[in-house]
């Protein structure tokens, strides 16, 4: 495993990151869940990153508990903040004062710490004003319940002005957790410049584009059972925007790729996602403890340029490239 600097900061991470978004506390069985966590563990994994809004809640409750008996100092813990919770009542959502401070104290008692290292604005909140927002967080920090604050999906001038606003406030926004993979790419032209040039990083999530990277879903062909597509969970709703048959043609043309390089075509989607020097980790999540150990292979591979313009050649205009599509909702989700 090797490990990447978070931002323009001290904290270095695993660039292979473990996500529960979509596994633990609802579509993966608890002791199975835990099995996945201490596969990560073993295969030298050190940043896990969940969210209260999982399961409302029980994800993290399923991560903190997997992870007791580690030693606190050697592992990251990453939550976020902003999406309905609890009851889902009218102040149990966004980026107010009130559900800041109280959603980390939540978060904290369910997942067994006094503290998280990262914890991130899971969306940027249209109704809280900004400077409500990044005064609640530099509190965060300041009571050492959050050791550092990132954001997620927020735009190239969200982030400029959050990140101006955090430095009046003594402290830095050091990561942005966006959706990134070889077939959306719509950080690519000012999310990214913006952030190398505020020192921000990306922590992405989705880089197997919800399994479809992986070449298991065929065009023409009956979805897998038992796959993300079938899940009336909400996988099933992520994945729907590529299961087109052009671009399910597109993704086949990386399997001569991937057999080229000895690796599969999962490890081929991670490792193009590590090959962008603005990301700091990749997040990957498991539903069966054997994927772990084959994700984290893609921690070993480098793709030369000649590897990298294969790939593009082969996805072509499968690619998503609009920056219109970086954001958040206009509106709180109540």
């Amino acid at each position: 495993m090797a490990y990447r600097y978070l931002g323009n900061s001290g904290l270095k991470i695993s660039e292979i990151t473990y996500g529960n978004w979509l596994t633990h506390g609802s579509q993966v069985e608890y002791d199975i869940a835990t099995q996945c966590v201490r596969a990560a563990l073993d295969a030298g994994i050190t940043t896990f990153d969940t969210a209260d809004v999982y399961a409302n809640g029980a994800a993290e409750t399923v991560l903190g508990d997997a992870l007791k008996g580690e030693r606190r100092q050697s592992l990251e813990i990453f939550t976020k903040v902003y999406f309905p919770v609890g009851p889902k009542g009218p102040n149990d959502t966004g980026l107010s004062r009130k559900h800041i401070l109280e959603g980390i104290d939540a978060s904290l008692r369910r997942l067994g710490t006094d503290y998280v290292d990262l914890y991130q604005a899971h969306r940027y909140d249209v109704e809280t004003p900004l400077e409500e927002t990044i005064a609640a967080f530099g509190d965060v920090v300041r009571q050492g319940k959050a050791l550092y604050i990132g954001v997620s999906e927020w735009t190239a001038d969200q982030l400029r002005r959050g990140q101006e606003l955090a430095r009046q406030n003594g402290f830095s926004i050091i990561s942005n957790q966006p959706q990134y993979s070889a077939l959306w790419r719509v950080i690519e032209d000012q999310v990214i410049p913006t952030s190398k040039e505020l020192g921000i990083s990306q922590i992405v999530w989705s880089p197997i584009a919800q399994g479809v990277l992986t070449g298991k879903y065929l065009p023409g062909q009956p979805l897998p059972d038992g796959s993300r597509a079938k899940d009336d969970k909400g996988g099933d709703k992520m994945i729907a925007r590529y299961l087109d048959d052009q671009t399910l043609t597109r993704v086949q043309q990386l399997k001569p790729i991937a057999d080229d390089l000895g690796i599969t075509m999962a490890q081929l989607a991670v490792a193009w996602v590590l090959a962008n020097d603005n990301i700091a980790a990749a997040l990957v999540g498991a539903s069966r403890p054997e994927q772990i150990a084959e994700n984290i292979k893609a921690s070993e591979v480098t793709l030369d340029a000649d590897v990298l313009a294969k790939i593009d050649e082969a996805l072509g205009d499968s690619v998503e490239r609009d920056a219109g599509k970086t954001g958040s909702p206009e509106a709180r989700l109540v």
